[in-house]
């Protein structure tokens, strides 16, 4: 079996090259721990959403929500990046007692819109990137409860399949809101401007533990071992520091499973507010 190695997450062209070079460096670490045949680059063409982590993924980067829906079973946790972000999630997360690195989701809108609220888009047209999503569907689907009411609260919401394809949306008025993952929206500014030009942020969702690295549950634990040390050693080596710094990686921190059950809390808290639905 071919083994597969991924960073779907935040896969911009312009980040491409630091991508593959960070998957280059973690496999160095993991060829001196005794780690053999590898993928030699990371895949690109894999999706952010795919339908399942199969037992060939030795690496990648996942969405948090879908650990406990439609990855329950299939994963096994590896690290936690800690990322150089906008906005003020770590205080919010502080105050809702979240641990550890988090991130959010930006509400997006467009700059000459006149919604100053999250009320104001009552009965307006949402781009979600994927209903499996945690800061596309799962963190504005918790924040817009209470606002809600029990009642649908857009006029209509439109799967896109993307966060980059979302703002595209709202940038053209086919949409006139997003929620977008708060580091997707940084790194778009970093090194493709355009893709954000014209939308502003009206407002953040509820926190979230940051975007975990992970490995299939099938592999081993000598090989799942090796990898959170590979990636500790990426975090911290003084030769890799201008690699962070592209990819505004702080640290990467050790997982705590518990720490994504938050995010099942907040479909239950949505749910019993009468808003189980992003709609």
């Amino acid at each position: 079996m071919k083994r597969s190695a991924s960073l779907p997450m935040y896969n911009l062209a312009g980040l491409r090259p630091a991508n593959a070079a960070f998957w280059a460096a973690v496999a160095e670490a993991l060829r001196a721990r005794g780690i053999g045949e590898l993928p030699e680059a990371p895949d690109f063409e894999r999706p952010a959403v795919p339908d399942r982590i199969g037992p060939e993924v030795l690496f990648t980067q996942t969405c948090g929500f879908p650990l406990g829906t439609i990855y329950r079973g299939q994963h096994a946790l590896l690290g936690v990046p800690d990322y150089e972000q906008p906005g003020d999630a770590r205080a919010q997360a502080a105050a809702m007692g979240i641990a550890g690195p988090v991130h959010c989701a930006f509400i997006l809108v467009r700059d000459d819109d006149p919604a100053r609220s999250l009320e104001d888009l009552r009965g307006r047209v949402f781009a979600c990137n994927s209903q499996h999503s945690n800061s596309g569907m799962n963190l504005p689907r918790r924040t817009l409860a209470p606002l809600a009411g029990g009642r649908p609260f857009f006029a209509r919401v439109v799967e896109t399949g993307t966060h980059p394809a979302s703002m595209a949306l709202v940038q053209s008025g086919g949409a006139d809101a997003a929620s977008i993952d708060n580091m997707t929206y940084s790194f778009h500014a970093d090194v493709r401007p355009e893709a954000v030009a014209g939308l502003r942020v009206l407002a953040e969702t509820v926190p979230s533990p940051a975007i975990p690295f992970v490995t299939s549950a099938a592999t081993d634990t000598a090989t799942q071992s090796a990898l959170r040390e590979a990636l500790h050693e990426v975090s911290v080596a003084p030769r890799h520091a201008a690699l962070r710094h592209t990819l505004r990686l702080r640290a990467i921190v050790p997982p705590e499973g518990s720490d994504y059950a938050i995010l099942a809390r907040y479909e239950a808290e949505a749910a019993a507010m009468g808003y189980p639905r992003l709609v």
